[in-house]
């Protein structure tokens, strides 16, 4: 049985004294085990990124952005490699993993621009001779903490920029699809990366909680849960660290009665049930304005749904994959149980979904559910699966108001073809990415991605130009050199 090790100082380790099946979704088998670190594993690791960090900050901003040029190269021409390995743990279609990578691979072209990123300001003459400017400079030793649901995405917003600003990094991927994330890594180090730079270090809560105490580790960055977002967040403040962590989500869809309905289905089809449901930026629930709007909706819905094929990753003719676990998998059928216990009806119903060859995989089908109100359980929830809910109201205004009301504010969209209602709506709503007939709007890697209220605990968002002021710190420098034929005299007043 292959065990999946960490990356520590350049050196590949496998430290398991405690393990972790890692399992195919798509036949349900265990295909792997992970090697779980300890607190000395990951403290090994924080001493090697540490001493890694004076002679990588000290490394001309251009070096670093050679490095990441290079990187760039290796994960395009690995992609065939990395997709497979994602398609393996996590049960993501090849051209679903393809695109995951994509997005990943434009944050590191981001990070190549980083010499005119880290350009600082300047101010010539603030008073007599003196002129003052300020730089950027790194914080040290970070770390990242990423989820299943993109083992290529995320850790890529995250140490491509914080690297490339000087700092050290170590990263803890899931431990449920682990692979990918560590050779990628390993490819960044192909790329000329010194040893130490990066770090990963793969376990579970023993070793976040290293990270998240130890006082060598100056800033940590998260994806996940919104309570495992809040508890990271506080652990890591209460500690003196700079934190951003990114939560849950419930992302609603506005379709309005003047929309272009098809257009609309179309969208929502791959927008709630693309990489199965298992997105944070997933549209699960439908807001249509008016009943005519939404039988509408449901008719084309179930019809379009019917030739959606689940079924597993290396198929590339099959929309989407199985979800990450057998567990998982029960708690999405749970949430489809419990809104038709609740009075909604399942219109689509994808609790029994058989793949022929995989029959111990962990699928679930596309869900259609109408008739969802927010008192619902299953409203109310994350559930991260293949399943889209339709509630029904008469007004925009009440569609937004169950919008601003929800604890999640992470993404949002409307479908119609009205500029004015379009301009009210992204005005008016209460969360922090919104698409104008776009159902998944994850900002560009130029722009930063981020939710509002109970879906990202700290005042910066992920990758973009706040990854450049999260992973810095401001310094200002005022200088004046005296001249030699004036003294100035002794002053008490404070300088103006």
């Amino acid at each position: 049985m292959t065990i999946i090790g960490h990356l520590i100082g350049g050196e590949s380790r496998t430290d398991a004294k405690r393990t972790q099946d890692v399992f195919n979704p798509s036949t349900g088998e265990v295909s792997k085990q992970v090697a779980l670190a300890d607190t000395k594993t990951v403290e090994d690791a924080i001493a090697a990124a540490q001493a890694a960090y004076p002679a990588w900050r000290n490394t001309p901003p251009s070096k670093r952005a050679q490095v990441m040029f290079r990187f760039k190269q290796l994960l395009e021409e690995n992609a065939d490699k990395i997709c497979q390995l994602i398609g393996e743990e996590h049960g993501k279609i090849a051209h679903d993993a393809a695109g995951e990578l994509q997005r990943g691979i434009e944050n590191v072209e981001y990070a190549c621009g980083v010499p005119e990123l880290l350009k600082g300001e300047h101010s010539r003459n603030v008073g007599p001779n003196i002129d003052s400017w300020s730089e950027f400079q790194p914080l040290g030793v970070v770390a990242g903490i990423t989820p299943f649901n993109f083992p290529a995405m995320v850790p890529l917003w995250m140490y491509p920029m914080a690297i490339a600003c000087g700092n050290t990094f170590i990263l803890k991927p899931s431990e449920r699809d682990p692979s990918s994330s560590l050779f990628i890594a390993q490819l960044l180090e192909e790329a000329g990366l010194p040893k130490g730079v990066i770090n990963v270090v793969n376990g579970d809560k023993e070793a976040v909680d290293v990270l998240l105490t130890d006082a060598r580790i100056k800033a940590v960055s998260f994806v996940g849960s919104t309570p495992i977002a809040e508890y990271i967040y506080s652990t890591a403040n209460a500690h003196g660290k700079r934190c951003q962590a990114l939560g849950g989500a419930k992302n609603h869809a506005i379709v309005m009665p003047d929309a272009d309905m098809d257009n609309a289905v179309n969208q929502l089809l791959g927008a709630a049930f693309g990489s199965s449901g298992e997105r944070c930026m997933a549209l699960s629930v439908a807001v249509a304005v008016g009943d005519d709007a939404a039988d509408a909706l449901i008719a084309k819905m179930s019809t379009a749904m019917k030739p959606l094929k689940v079924g597993a990753f290396s198929n590339k003719d099959n929309d989407f994959g199985p979800v990450i676990t057998a567990q998982h998998k029960d708690k999405v059928v749970g949430h489809i149980t419990s809104a038709e216990k609740d009075g909604a009806t399942v219109v689509v119903d994808g609790r029994d979904a058989k793949v022929d060859g995989f029959e111990k995989g962990f699928f679930v089908g596309a869900t259609l559910i109408d008739g969802v109100t927010p008192q619902m359980q299953s409203y109310q929830a994350e559930i991260f699966g293949p399943v889209l809910q339709v509630v029904r109201v008469q007004t925009m205004d009440e569609a937004m108001q169950l919008i601003n009301d929800h604890e999640y504010g992470n993404g949002t969209c409307i479908f119609t073809r009205d500029g004015e209602a379009a301009r009210y709506f992204s005005d008016n709503i209460e969360v922090g990415m919104v698409g104008i007939n776009v159902p998944l709007p994850v900002p560009v890697s130029y722009h930063s991605f981020g939710g509002w209220k109970r879906s990202l605990f700290g005042d910066l968002h992920a990758y973009g130009p706040d990854a450049v002021r999260f992973y810095t710190k401001r310094k200002t420098i005022t200088q004046r050199w005296p001249s030699s034929s004036v003294r100035e005299g002794v002053s008490f007043s404070f300088p103006s």
